[in-house]
């Protein structure tokens, strides 16, 4: 039997303000929360999970994981998102049909065009 996703653990300075930062973003809960992590799901029993854990030091260079988002609508969001703290970090990349942002602590991800929920694999990759 294959293995289940369960999470996507996340290396943060500040596990705790970063993990309520996605939970508003993508309307999760904290599930748990510890000293030295914070658990957010979309329910309580919902996998995968994403969990904040420490860090020290500066993360150089790109992301070797991002998330995509596909909102209903991709301009609200953005606004939304950067209301929050996010910046922009690749807005150019509009004609490829998804926003490059990151979010407070420098982790870029990705906000896609409203659509079908089509993979984007198959597009070129932004520079980032």
């Amino acid at each position: 039997m294959p293995s289940r996703w369960e999470q996507v653990v996340v290396a943060a300075e500040d596990p705790p303000r970063l993990a309520r930062w996605w939970a508003e973003a993508l309307g999760y809960l904290i599930v748990s929360e510890g000293p030295d992590q914070v658990e957010i799901r979309r329910t309580p029993s919902a996998l995968p999970a994403l969990l904040f854990t420490p860090i020290t030091g500066v993360r150089a260079g790109m992301n070797r994981l991002h998330l995509d988002l596909r909102p209903d609508d991709q301009e609200s969001e953005v606004e939304r998102l950067v209301g929050m703290g996010a910046r922009p970090v690749g807005i150019g990349h509009r004609d490829t049909g998804w926003v490059v942002l990151a979010d407070p602590e420098g982790n870029e991800f990705r906000i896609l065009s409203s659509g079908t929920g089509r993979s984007v694999h198959g597009s070129p990759q932004p520079p980032y």
